[in-house]
C-alpha cells in the first residue's frame, strides 16, 4: 500500500476516544513550538509525524496501531537531561530495553549516517536503535512522561 497524505483531523479521529485529549494536546503544543507536520496512511498504521528546528530534524512520531498509540521519540539529546531519563516508569525503561540494540554503536554494523542511543538509566546501559528505542505505548501511566520527555528533548535542541 502506497503512503495516503491524511489530515490532522483524520488521524485524531482514528484515535481511541481515550488517546483523543493526549493527541489533541500534544499537537496543540507542538503546533505551538512550530514544529512541522505531516500524517499519512501506512501499510500498518496511521502515522503523524513531527520535526522541529531549524532545519526540521525528526522530533516524535505517533503511530496508531491495532495494539494502541505509540510515540516515537527521537531523543539526540538525552545526555543533556539524563536525571529526567532516572525518572521513567518501570513500563516505560522495559521498552526502551526490551527495543532493538543498535548495529552502529554495538557493532558498528548499521549505515555511518545512523547514531543510536546510549544512556544509562537505573545502572543499566542501554545502546538502542534510533527508531524503536525511545518508543513507547501511551497509557495513563506514562502520557505525562511522554510529554516531559519531549518538553526536555525540545528544550535542548533549543539550546543547540
Amino acid at each position: 500500500m502506497a503512503q495516503i497524505k491524511i489530515s490532522s483531523e483524520q488521524f485524531l479521529g482514528a484515535a481511541a476516544p481515550d488517546n483523543q485529549a493526549f493527541v489533541q494536546d500534544l499537537h496543540n503544543y507542538l503546533l505551538g513550538k512550530s514544529c512541522k507536520t505531516s500524517f499519512e496512511e501506512k501499510k500498518t498504521s496511521l502515522l503523524a509525524s513531527y520535526k522541529y528546528g531549524k532545519p526540521p530534524k525528526a522530533l516524535i512520531n505517533l503511530l496508531l496501531r491495532p495494539r494502541g498509540l505509540s510515540v516515537r521519540i527521537y531523543g539526540e539529546n538525552t545526555g543533556q537531561y539524563l536525571d529526567f531519563m532516572q525518572t521513567l516508569p518501570a513500563e516505560m525503561v522495559a521498552s526502551i530495553a526490551g527495543a532493538p540494540i543498535c548495529g552502529r554503536l554495538v557493532q558498528n554494523t548499521c549505515s555511518p549516517k545512523c547514531s543510536g542511543y546510549d544512556v544509562t538509566i537505573g545502572g543499566q546501559r542501554l545502546q538502542k536503535c534510533r527508531y524503536g528505542g525511545f518508543e513507547f505505548l501511551v497509557t495513563d501511566e506514562s502520557s505525562p512522561y511522554i510529554e516531559a520527555f519531549i518538553e526536555h528533548e525540545i528544550k535542548a535542541r533549543t539550546a543547540e
